[in-house]
């Protein structure tokens, strides 16, 4: 009678091993967000809104919103090579596999300027876009801000984009600091774009031709 009873709990028990398995429900995948258009822009987002840089190898789902006619979201890599196309809008969503490697989203269309990329696993994420300042010098007036437009008093070691509005032929903007001596002329007016790296340091711009048009900055040292 005991062996019986042994035997039946055996029966149950292997039966019921299975049974529980089967109810197992799998974590769904992450959802990153692609757009293109309306305007010349395109991104590919993660769920908190943040710029793709770099991702965990894996499934996910890529849910893409073509906005324009004009445009189209094309993303490529190591096993991806998925697209909409130009002359449709709509939205669509992929399930791609990432593995280690770089991977590249752009328009075709306008693949000079309406690009990005991201990197997956044991693959360096790619250095951070250069920032923006702006610089200005008027007759009676010099300025360097921010991309919000705030007087530039601090900003982190970096390398940035810095347009210069020179509207004045009696004064010039001049750039000096760490590893950078850039200027515009005197006797001219016009509009520039320097790419600079700003290391650690104090920096100075100033007129070459004016004493009281002269501010100057810090750079700090990265955390990263």
């Amino acid at each position: 009678m005991f062996r019986t009873l042994l035997v039946s709990a055996l029966v149950v028990v292997a039966v019921s091993i299975p049974t529980a398995a089967t109810g197992y429900s799998q974590a769904p995948n992450v959802t990153l967000t692609g757009t293109v258009g309306p305007d010349f822009t395109i991104s590919l987002r993660n769920p908190d809104g943040s710029a793709v840089r770099h991702l965990d190898p894996g499934s996910y789902e890529i849910a893409v919103s073509d906005l324009s006619i004009e445009h189209n979201f094309h993303l490529t890599g190591p096993g991806v090579d998925m697209a909409t196309l130009v002359e449709t809008t709509g939205t669509t969503t992929w399930t791609v596999t990432f593995t280690d490697g770089t991977y590249n989203y752009r328009c075709d269309p306008h693949a000079a300027s309406m690009r990005g990329s991201f990197t997956v696993g044991n693959v360096p994420p790619p250095p951070p876009p250069p920032g923006r300042l702006s610089g200005k010098v008027t007759t009676r007036a010099i300025s360097l801000n921010t991309a919000s437009g705030s007087r530039v008093r601090s900003v982190v070691e970096n390398t940035y984009r810095l347009t210069v509005a020179d509207s004045s032929k009696k004064q010039n903007f001049h750039l000096i600091g760490p590893g950078v001596n850039r200027k515009t002329s005197v006797k001219g007016k016009t509009r520039v774009t320097w790419t600079i790296r700003l290391k650690p340091g104090k920096y100075t711009y100033r007129s070459d031709r004016s004493r009281r048009l002269r501010r100057t900055f810090t750079v700090t040292a990265s955390s990263a």
